[in-house]
Parts: C-alpha cells; structure tokens; sequence
C-alpha cells in the first residue's frame, strides 16, 4: 500500500485554557492509504504534546518507518500488518493514523460504516458533553449557559486555572440542577488540596472530576478520601492503570490507544475491573471524530463522551453537529468522514 500524509492547522474560535495551558490552534497530521486497486482510505495523528507529550515530529518520524513496512507486499489482516509498524515505531499516535485509515478502506471495500464492522447492533448516536475551556470565569458561564440553552445534558468544565470554586458555582448556578455537571482538572491538584477543593465543592452536586491528580496511588488515595466519583484520564496511559482499580471511571482517546482496535481493547479491561467507559478527543479533527463515534457506537450505552469538539473551531463548519446533545454516527462507508 502507498502512504501519503499531508499536515494542517486549525485554530480555535477561542482559546482553550487547561491546566497544562493555553492552545489557540491544533497541527494534525491526515494519512492516506492507498492499495493496489486504486482504493483509498483515511486516518488521522493526532498528538497534543502539552497533554501527552508526543510531538508531531516524533509522529511524522514513526509515519516514515511505516512506509516500507506498508509498502511491501501484503499478507495477513489489518491487525497483523499493524503489528508490524508498530514493531518498527511504537508510537500510539503514529499507529493510530494507519489504523484509522485500514479501517476506513475495509469500511469502503465492503460498503459498510465501521460501526457495522465492529457489532450487529450499533448505536445511532452518541450522547456527548460539552467542553468548557475558554479563560475567565464569566466567559465560562456564558458558554455552559449557551450549551445547555443549546440541548447538552452534560457539561465538562475544565478547573485547576486558580478560581475553581468559584468557576463551578458560577457554572452550576447557569446550567441549572438538571445538567449533570463532570470538572477535568488535568492533573493540576495534589490530592490534599483536591481533596480541600471536592469537599467545598460538594454542593454542586458533581457527576465525576477526570484527573484531579497525578498517578494511580495518588488517585487511588484520594478515591478513599472524597466522596465525588474519579475518572482518570492521562493516568490511564501509565503500565497497568486500565485495571487498577483506582477510579471509578476510565476516559479513552482513539490517538493515546493506538486507533479503534486498541481502544475496544482497553474499553474491554476497563470493565472487567468495573469501572465506566467514556471516549473523548484531544481536539480531534473530522477523521478522529468519526472514528471515535464509530467506537462508542459499538461499546454503546456508555456516559456522555467528549466528542463535541470539533464545535470549539472556527475554521470551517463540523461534519458531525450536536442535536439535543448527542451526534449521529455516520453512516456511510468506512468511517464516513
């Protein structure tokens, strides 16, 4: 198979404000495979660096060792050719871009959304939360506000920015008592101080704070100390956090798991340890996005996911709108983005 990739920019409308920083725009890398009919399928890298720690270099660097290996002639299925890129470059990042993309061909090679591919009853949408990331206290508001006004359920809001508490009394007070109501703290907090922080927080009547702290034993104490339900996010990258037992839910991301096969894995060890399954983005562009909502319509029901961000560009309109809170999964062939 022929390898090609082409680089682009996207900017936010606004600024997305986390505790690891501010991101103003998003460099994704797109993949495309070609075979030999002349057939073609699309994938997608996308590393954030402040939040994974991949550069997009390190990514262009693993898609160039992938060029012999895909290029030599084939035998064996998606998951064994897979296997050997990653044997060359094992970069989730990397290998998640050539995943999408074998996907997507056997999605157009057979006619049928990769949805289908995966399980006999997909779901045909996905709930999905909003993503609230803008600086300052009052823009917050008004844009948890606007999500709710706009048909979200759920909002995430993200904290550790220096007014938490505040942030989420505002936040709380707009969305009203209906909207559930989950903080994404990114890391920022040591657990005495989150624990501080959820104990004041307990008013708000919170559905889940994703990665109040770093690392499964920090997680893990403060799990004993609060009684707010954990979610763990980046921590869920580090050796054996999917079945640690550590929290009560467990956010996965088609880059950081290597692609949809790697994700339906770990989804897999994630429940056998008890805990929820959510699948959000790291600002995802289309190709992820479709891919994500492909994955989640096979784990389906599953929490609201963080799936809505392709809403936060100002660039060009999204392929996938958000009606009454939740995004229809693509039906067309492939991944249908």
């Amino acid at each position: 198979m022929k390898l090609e990739w082409t680089r682009h920019e996207r900017r936010f409308s606004e600024p997305q404000q986390a505790a690891h920083g501010t991101i103003r725009s998003r460099e994704l890398v797109e993949v495309t495979l070609t075979d030999d009919e002349g057939a073609s399928g699309h994938g997608e890298a996308a590393p954030l660096e402040q939040y994974d720690g991949v550069s997009l270099d390190a990514v262009l660097s693993a898609l160039e060792a992938y060029r012999s290996v895909l290029a030599a002639p084939q035998q064996g299925r998606h998951v064994m050719l897979l296997d050997r890129c990653r044997q060359v470059a094992d970069l989730p990042q990397a290998l998640a871009a050539i995943d999408l993309a074998m996907w997507d061909l056997v999605g157009k090679r057979s006619g049928k959304p990769v949805c289908e591919l995966l399980t006999d009853a997909p779901a045909s949408s996905v709930a999905v939360n909003a993503t609230i990331a803008v600086a300052g206290r009052a823009a917050a508001i008004g844009s948890a506000a606007a999500a709710v006004a706009a048909g979200y359920s759920c909002v995430k809001l993200k904290v550790g920015l220096g007014d938490d508490i505040e942030r989420v009394r505002g936040v709380r007070e707009a969305i009203g008592p209906h909207a559930s109501l989950r903080l994404d703290a990114n890391g920022a907090w040591s657990v005495e101080r989150a624990a501080e922080l959820l104990d004041a927080m307990g008013l708000y009547a919170l559905e889940l704070v994703e990665e109040p702290v770093r690392g499964l034993s920090a997680m893990q104490e403060l799990r004993e100390r609060v009684a707010v339900r954990i979610a763990i996010d980046e921590s869920a990258a580090l050796p054996g956090a999917l079945t640690a037992r550590v929290a009560d839910a467990v956010c996965l991301k088609i880059s950081r798991c290597g692609g949809i096969g790697g994700l339906l894995a770990a989804a897999s060890l994630v429940r056998a340890s008890g805990a929820d399954v959510y699948l959000a983005s790291t600002y995802d562009g289309p190709i992820g996005i479709a891919a994500a909502l492909h994955a989640a319509a096979a784990l389906s029901p599953l929490p609201p996911c963080g799936l809505a961000t392709l809403e936060l560009f100002g660039d060009a309109p999204t392929p996938f709108p958000v009606r009454d809170g939740a995004i229809a999964v693509p039906t067309g062939p492939g991944l249908g983005a």
